[in-house]
C-alpha cells in the first residue's frame, strides 16, 4: 500500500477519541511484527520502508522466471507446540504453508572428495560418524550423547519480555531450565572448535565446525545441538515460499489487520520535541507524526543518522561505536551466486553441502575469509523457485565487506569484473563436480555484501548482525531486558529487529511482541495477540509473492546483481 492513508498523520495531534498512532520504520520480520502486534493491540500504525518490497534481508528476487531465495535457511519454530511456532502462527506467516524438512542439517565434503553427513536423527548421526572414523568413538559418542538429550528439551521463550514475565511464566522457564542447567552450561562453555580439536580424523574436525554450513567462529556447542534437535522434530523447516513468502505473508496479516505500508518512502530522521520522538521525516521533506516511533531498521543508523547520536549512553556506545568495530562480532557478510540450471541437479546429492575448497580454490574467490563454498539446491527446499524442469543452485561463502565496497566505490567496473570471477569460478567448479552441466546453465547471478548493505542498510552488510556468544551478546540482551529497547533521555521511541534482539528469524520476530508490550504500557493499551486463522488461507503458490524485482533491472547486464 503506497497512499498516505489518514490525514490525521500529518496532524501533530492525534483527533480525540481515536487510537494512538505508532509509526514503524522498516518492513523487516520485526517492522512488520510490531506492526501486527500494536495492530491488535489497539494502535494504528503506519509502516514506511525505503524498499519496494517487505522483508529487509528477508527476501528473493526473479530472474528469467526462477526465484532466486536469499535469507531463509531453517526456520525455527515450525512444529506447533512452542512458542516460536505460536509467534509464527500470531503473524500469519504460516498461512497455506506445508513445511519441507530434510533428514539431515549439511554434509561437509573436502577437496579430495572425503564427506561427512550430519544426519539429525542422533541414533543414525553416530552410526555415520564412528564409520567414517571408528578411532573418534568418544568425542561421537559424547556429541550424540549431548544431541539425545536436547532433543527432549522445549526451550522457546519468545512471547514476553524478560521483565514483564509473570510469576508463572519464569516458573515454567525455571521447570524447563534447571534439570538441564548443567547441560546448557557445559555446552554453553565448550567452544566448537575446542571440541572439534579432539577428533583424530581432519575431516571430522574441519566438518564440526561447518555444521551451520560456514564456520562462524566462536560459537560453543551448545547452538548446534539446540539447532539439530529442532531438525530432528521437525521444528527447523523450511515454509512454502521461502523467505519472501513469509515476508509476505506477515505483511498480508498485518494489512489485514488495518496497518498501512507505504513504500518507496526512505526515514531522514526521527522527529523529536522536549525529549519525545513524535513522528518521522522521509527524504522526500514530508513529515508524519504519531504518540510512538519504532525503529526496526539498522542500529548504527538509528542511532547515529535518523537520530544524529543525540540519545546515547554506555550502553548504546559499547555496542554501536565500539563492539561494532571489533573484528568477529559482527556475523560474516556473505557472497551468493545464484545458479540457474536446465534440467535437473544433484538428484543424489544432499540439499546442502559445504565443499572444503584447496588453497589454490579458494584463492580465487575474491574477498573470501574462508576456504569453504557452500552449495545448496533451492529447488529442492519450495515449489516455484525454478521454472518446470530447471533447478536453482545456491552458492555462498564468508566475505570481507571492506574489500567489495572499497570496489564498488572506487571502480565499478573492477567491481562488476570481480563478479564475474565469481560466476566464472561458479560454473568451473559445478561442471568438476558435475561434467556437462555447465552446457546447461542458464545464469547466474552474483549479489555481494555491497548490495545487501545498498538494499538494507544493514551495517557492513551482515545479515544477522550481531554474532551470537560474542562481546554484544550480554549487552544486547541488556538493552532490551534492562533499558527495555529504549534510547536515553527519550521517550516514545523504541528499538526493534535484530541489531537489539540479536540474530534470526524468529529473534526479530519476537523484538517485536516485546517492543509492542513495552509501547502498550506507555500507551496505556492492553497487550493482545491472536492466531491468524489460516484455514481460509489459499495454499501457496509463487504468484503469491506478486510482481517480483529483478536485480539486473538496476545494475549491470552481466548478470551479476548490483
Amino acid at each position: 500500500m503506497a497512499d498516505d492513508g489518514p490525514t490525521d498523520w500529518n496532524d501533530r495531534e492525534r483527533a480525540p477519541g481515536t487510537p494512538p498512532r505508532v509509526i514503524v520504520i522498516g518492513a523487516g520480520v520485526a517492522g512488520l511484527s510490531t506492526g501486527c502486534y500494536a495492530q491488535m493491540s489497539g494502535a494504528r500504525t503506519r509502516i514506511f520502508e525505503k524498499h519496494v518490497l517487505p522483508g529487509g534481508c528477508c527476501t528473493a528476487w526473479s530472474r528469467d522466471g526462477y526465484l532466486f531465495d536469499y535469507c531463509i535457511e531453517w526456520l525455527i519454530g515450525t512444529a506447533p507446540g512452542n512458542d516460536a511456532h505460536q509467534v509464527w502462527r500470531e503473524l500469519g506467516a504460516f498461512d497455506g504453508k506445508t513445511m519441507t524438512n530434510f533428514d539431515l542439517f549439511n554434509k561437509v565434503e573436502d577437496a579430495s572428495g572425503r564427506s561427512v553427513t550430519f544426519y539429525n536423527d542422533p541414533d543414525r548421526l553416530e552410526a555415520h560418524l564412528l564409520e567414517v572414523s571408528p578411532a573418534d568413538s568418544a568425542p561421537v559418542r559424547a556429541f550424540t550423547r549431548d544431541l539425545r538429550r536436547f532433543t527432549g528439551i522445549d526451550l522457546y521463550p519468545f512471547l514476553t519480555a524478560p521483565p514483564l514475565r509473570t510469576v508463572r511464566e519464569r516458573a515454567e522457564l525455571l521447570r524447563t531450565v534447571l534439570p538441564a542447567f548443567r547441560l546448557f552450561w557445559r555446552t554453553a562453555a565448550t567452544p566448537m572448535h575446542t571440541f572439534a580439536d579432539t577428533f583424530q580424523d581432519p575431516l571430522l574436525r574441519q566438518a564440526f565446525r561447518n555444521i551451520f554450513f560456514q564456520d562462524p567462529e566462536g560459537f560453543p556447542l551448545l547452538p548446534y545441538l539446540f539447532n539439530m534437535a529442532a531438525a530432528h522434530h521437525g521444528n527447523a523447516g523450511f515454509p512454502q515460499g521461502g523467505s519472501l513468502g513469509l515476508a509476505r505473508s506477515v505483511e498480508e496479516r498485518y494489512l489485514g489487520l488495518g496497518g498501512t505500508v507505504t513504500y518507496r518512502a526512505r526515514a531522514e530522521k526521527v522527529l523529536v520535541e522536549d525529549g519525545r520522538a513524535i513522528g518521522v521525516e522521509l527524504r522526500n521533506g514530508r513529515r508524519y507524526f504519531a504518540e510512538h516511533v519504532v525503529s526496526a531498521c539498522d542500529g548504527h543508523t538509528t542511532v547515529y543518522k535518523l537520530l544524529g547520536g543525540r540519545y546515547t549512553g554506555p550502553r548504546i556506545e559499547k555496542l554501536y561505536s565500539d563492539l561494532i568495530e571489533r573484528p568477529g562480532t559482527l556475523f560474516p557478510a556473505v557472497v551468493s551466486a545464484f545458479v540457474g540450471i536446465r534440467g535437473p541437479f544433484g538428484e543424489e546429492e544432499a540439499h546442502s553441502t559445504t565443499h572444503l575448497l584447496s588453497a589454490e580454490d579458494a584463492a580465487e574467490l575474491p574477498g573470501a575469509l574462508q576456504n569453504s563454498l557452500v552449495v545448496q539446491v533451492r529447488s529442492r527446499y519450495s515449489d516455484g523457485f525454478a521454472p518446470p524442469g530447471h533447478s536453482v543452485v545456491h552458492c555462498t561463502y564468508f566475505s570481507d565487506f571492506a574489500y567489495w565496497k572499497e570496489l564498488r566505490t572506487r571502480d565499478r567496473k573492477e567491481y562488476r569484473a570481480r563478479k564475474r570471477q565469481v560466476a566464472a569460478f561458479v560454473r568451473r567448479f559445478l561442471e568438476r563436480r558435475t561434467p556437462g552441466l555447465a552446457g546447461r546453465i542458464e545464469l547466474v547471478d552474483v549479489a555481494s555484501p555491497a548490495t545487501t548493505h545498498r538494499y538494507t542498510g544493514n551495517h557492513d552488510g551482515s545479515i544477522l548482525a550481531w554474532k551470537a556468544f560474542s562481546d554484544a551478546d550480554d549487552v544486547a540482551a541488556r538493552l532490551v531486558g534492562k533499558d527495555r529497547m529504549r534510547l536515553p533521555g527519550l521517550s516514545g521511541f523504541s528499538m526493534a529487529g535484530q541489531w537489539v534482539g540479536m540474530g534470526g528469524l524468529i529473534r526479530a520476530a519476537s523484538t517485536g511482541r516485546f517492543a509492542t508490550q513495552y509501547l502498550c504500557r506507555e500507551l496505556g493499551l492492553e497487550f493482545r495477540a491472536w492466531e491468524s486463522d489460516g484455514t481460509a488461507a489459499e495454499p501457496w503458490h509463487p504468484g503469491k509473492l506478486g510482481q517480483l524485482p529483478q536485480l539486473d533491472r538496476w545494475s549491470a547486464r552481466e548478470g551479476t546483481g548490483s
